[in-house]
């Protein structure tokens, strides 16, 4: 089969997930470029796709990476422009009022908690508790071993109760 048309199915099997995923992990600016950058990295490596775990795993691998990237990317440039241009410029990472009307009260809640975890916890709540992935398919993502998946996930969801003001039991 064409790689472009393999490319194309997947775009459409799995594209709504990413966005997810990039929605809860980097913030809502620029998500459906970051989404379209996955694809274009997915076409270009094609060739190294073994087949060893799922085109979903495979592919939030590749979304997992552009996120870094970005948050790098943001990084620097927040550093490299001085204040004094800054000052009347809207930050990169602002959240529009569209997405939060988008989002019920529950969800508003739950974005802003997660995006105050640390990154790990961030990961793993986004591919294993919103996304739904396998703890395999999370653990192939992350690089991780299926043990470090559950307990960080065990974790996550104690640290994201604590910031939604439950129990910690």
């Amino acid at each position: 089969m064409d790689s472009k048309k393999i490319i194309s199915d997947w775009f459409h099997q799995y594209s709504d997930d990413i966005y997810q995923f990039f929605l809860y992990r980097i913030r809502p600016s620029d998500v459906e470029d970051l989404v379209q950058e996955v694809f274009i990295r997915a076409i270009k490596g094609l060739q190294s796709f073994q087949g060893n775990s799922s085109p979903k795993t495979w592919l939030f691998s590749i979304a997992r990476n552009v996120a870094i990237d970005e948050i790098r990317k943001r990084k620097r440039n927040k550093w490299r422009e001085p204040l004094a241009n800054q000052v009347n410029i809207e930050p990169i990472d602002h959240l529009t009022p569209d997405f939060f009307l988008e989002l019920n009260e529950g969800n508003k809640l739950l974005y802003k908690s997660i995006q105050s975890l640390k990154e790990n916890y961030r990961d793993i709540l986004i591919l294993r508790g919103i996304n739904e992935l396998t703890t395999e398919e999370a653990a192939v993502i992350l690089n991780w071993s299926d043990n470090k998946v559950r307990s960080t996930y065990h974790r996550a969801k104690k640290a994201l109760q604590r910031q939604l003001g439950g129990t910690d039991r």
